[in-house]
């Protein structure tokens, strides 16, 4: 589990490589993919170690250790800076700011809470939530991106949209003047087998992405609609493969988190 400095350098490195490889696999480069540093069970000092490696987008599943870390960070960045002064800044790859993703279930009396502090809400599952989101930002004068979550498998009781209803939540949205739908986020099933499960990832990947597609070649969500979210620590590679965009990590690159059964839970 990686927890000291050099761990987390180790699997930062790694990580990225491996986003790379899979890249190259198919047909791009490493500057195509966005990852994500999923930070639910990162510590404060992990989160700002891997902010000084380079890392300038994080995402929060939880809207309370969101609103907790964001100021948090800018704090930290705001310090650095100024301790920095005039100093060469030659090796240092910190980012000037963080750009906030959030990845979990969003609540509709929430909205006022996340909102201003995200750059992209990947989890917008209803037209519901989608209204409560719009309304916001009429009432500040501003614009929400937005992902809306497909659930590609069709499992009862998961979150997402199912694949039928995905063009219509869309073309509903595309009316919203203060929501801007970037694109699909989805997340792969598990199985009882790692080789099950990674087929089951792989066949959720290539039905997502043949929705996203379906949405591009029909013009919804104009031409910012090019935003697609799959793959975690146990499948990015897949959804690489399959076409991915941005990827959200979390235990490759932190460690795994004990489930309250004790087995171990990928929250990336």
């Amino acid at each position: 589990m990686p927890t000291k400095t050099m761990d987390l350098r180790d699997a930062f490195n790694k990580t990225n490589d491996r986003i790379a490889d899979a890249a190259t696999r198919s047909g791009r480069s490493r500057e195509d993919v966005v990852m994500v540093a999923v930070t639910k069970y990162a510590s404060p000092d992990q989160i700002r170690n891997v902010v000084e490696l380079g890392q300038a987008d994080l995402g929060e599943n939880r809207v309370q250790q969101l609103v907790q870390r964001v100021p948090m960070l800018n704090e930290f960045l705001q310090r650095k800076k100024t301790l920095a002064g005039a100093a060469s800044k030659t090796n240092d790859v910190t980012p000037d700011q963080i750009r906030w993703h959030m990845i979990g279930q969003l609540q509709r009396n929430k909205v006022k809470q996340v909102a201003p502090h995200v750059e992209l809400i990947h989890s917008v599952d209803s037209l519901r939530l989608a209204e409560e989101l719009h309304n916001y930002a009429a009432r500040l004068d501003t614009t929400i991106d937005i992902l809306v979550q497909v659930n590609a498998t069709g499992e009862p009781g998961k979150g997402g949209v199912i694949p039928p209803a995905v063009r219509h939540l869309i073309d509903s949205i595309d009316t919203m003047l203060h929501l801007r739908p970037r694109g699909l986020m989805t997340m792969a099933p598990l199985r009882d087998s790692p080789s099950e499960t990674q087929d089951a990832a792989r066949r959720t990947f290539v039905r997502t992405r043949e929705i996203f597609e379906d949405v591009k070649n029909a013009h919804c969500g104009g031409e910012r609609f090019n935003v697609l979210s799959m793959g975690m620590s146990n499948d990015y590679e897949i959804a690489i493969e399959e076409g991915s965009n941005l990827v959200r990590i979390g235990s490759a690159l932190f460690g795994d988190a004990p489930a309250p059964d004790g087995v171990a839970s990928d929250e990336g």
